[in-house]
């Protein structure tokens, strides 16, 4: 169990864990979900916490097979910038850590932004909480329960 099965738990919200045996040596945490769980890629999100100018911290849930256009995200959440942030303050504010980030049961409730790609899904698969583990659900589940918005970038 981790925080973001807890909180699905908690809401009677529809979902599914799965696992598979997470090798240390991978360079991509969501690509080796997508080998080892032989997941179609476009439907694999990957949770990536950034930093507003404004020192503000966001998450940005985008398919693991595409980067995060910086610009487009800025102007999403009504920044100047953004840019990765530290990943001290990444696991300080999710109780996470990296290659483990869920969107879900975070310790800090931040602005949440998931990819527009997301709405033309029935079912998509996020971090569980712990490398090695994943959660499919449906889009709407995650944007409720982390009262996140779609969003191009």
């Amino acid at each position: 169990m981790t925080p973001a099965t807890q909180l699905l738990k908690k809401h009677r919200a529809s979902f599914e864990v799965l696992s598979y045996e997470h090798d240390a040596n991978a360079q991509s945490f969501g690509l080796e979900a997508v080998e080892k769980l032989a997941l179609p890629a476009e439907q694999v999100f990957k949770t990536l916490v950034l930093e507003t100018n404004a020192q503000q911290l966001i998450v940005a849930i985008t398919p693991v097979t595409q980067q995060v256009n910086l610009k487009l995200l800025a102007k999403a959440c009504g920044a100047k910038k953004v840019q990765m942030a530290a990943a001290q303050k990444v696991e300080n504010s999710t109780g996470y850590i990296l290659g483990g980030v869920s969107p879900l049961g975070q310790k800090k409730r931040l602005a949440t932004y998931l990819h527009n790609s997301a709405q033309q899904f029935d079912t998509i698969y996020v971090s569980a909480g712990k490398r090695g583990l994943e959660i499919a659900l449906a889009p709407s589940i995650l944007l409720n329960l982390t009262s996140g918005h779609y969003a191009d970038f």
